[in-house]
């Protein structure tokens, strides 16, 4: 019995003494606080840099730390979608890195609704010790590009190519090189043709009245119009958007728009869920 109560009393103190040392590593666990993480449009997700491994500096003290390896940009294609950087300090866009004088100011929101201002990165190149990023611009003329410092934006990815055709009338989505969307499309008429070339989605509106000419939502590009200046209170600017109201009037695989791009609402709903800003839309003749 007396040898009972003894085991049962060491099992005890063992038992205790194994909280009292693992009360201070809770603690410290119940007092972290949580990994920040930056919010990004989804589905917006964030691009890896290429590390040699070989790339080192020196700290002040003398020992070597890993130094971030310049970013390396794959040009914007079907089968592997885009690098988008989203502007987060205002900054002025080189027209090339040679030429040092200021270009245009590039600000952290867009021009006519104030969202977040996600550009299309198509280079990526390093200048006496600075990380420089070519951006394609959402101004005149259309296909105007800019350098921009690296540490003024955040980098991403989007796995998603758009093409417009122009001729077939047609909007077709793909996703890392497969389709996953294809849907006819009223284009711009004769006298106000849609643009041709690379551009990008800009920005994504909801609009107000879903009844309306515009439909549920309007997903503005950075390619403005060759031949409207000024249209409906804006700079001219194309969009692909739905469709509704007066703008029925118009079937779809016709030519019958000012340049802008509409589409049935539940292929356009799904695109501005799923496509985000600065996705590479290219538009073409076929």
């Amino acid at each position: 019995m007396r040898s009972r109560t003894i085991s049962l009393l060491l099992t005890i103190f063992a038992v205790a003494a194994a909280a009292v040392a693992a009360a201070p590593a809770a603690a410290v666990a119940a007092a972290a606080p949580p990994t920040p993480r930056e919010p990004i449009t989804p589905p917006l997700a964030a691009a890896a840099s290429v590390d040699d491994g070989e790339d080192t500096e020196a700290d002040d003290e003398g020992e070597a730390v890993d130094e971030e390896p310049p970013l390396r940009v794959s040009p914007p294609s079907r089968a592997r979608g885009a690098t988008v950087a989203r502007i987060v300090a205002p900054a002025f866009a080189r027209a090339a890195l040679d030429k040092p004088r200021k270009g245009r100011r590039v600000g952290t929101a867009t021009a006519w609704s104030g969202q977040s201002q996600i550009l299309l990165v198509l280079d990526a190149a390093v200048r006496d010790g600075v990380e420089w990023v070519k951006v394609l611009l959402p101004v005149r003329p259309n296909g105007t590009t800019g350098w921009i410092p690296r540490d003024h934006v955040t980098i991403g990815y989007s796995p998603y190519w758009v093409e417009i055709g122009v001729r077939s009338r047609t909007v077709t989505v793909f996703r890392n090189g497969r389709r996953v969307l294809r849907t006819r499309a009223v284009v711009g008429r004769q006298r106000t043709p849609t643009p041709l070339g690379l551009a990008a989605i800009y920005e994504r509106n909801r609009q107000p009245n879903p009844r309306a000419f515009l439909g549920p939502w309007a997903l503005s590009l950075t390619s403005l119009s060759n031949v409207l200046f000024s249209y409906g209170g804006g700079p001219g600017r194309v969009a692909i958007h739905g469709r509704a109201g007066d703008s029925f009037k118009d079937p779809l695989g016709s030519a019958r728009s000012h340049g802008c791009i509409r589409i049935d609402n539940r292929p356009v709903n799904w695109m501005a869920r799923n496509v985000p800003p600065g996705t590479p839309v290219m538009t073409t003749k076929r």
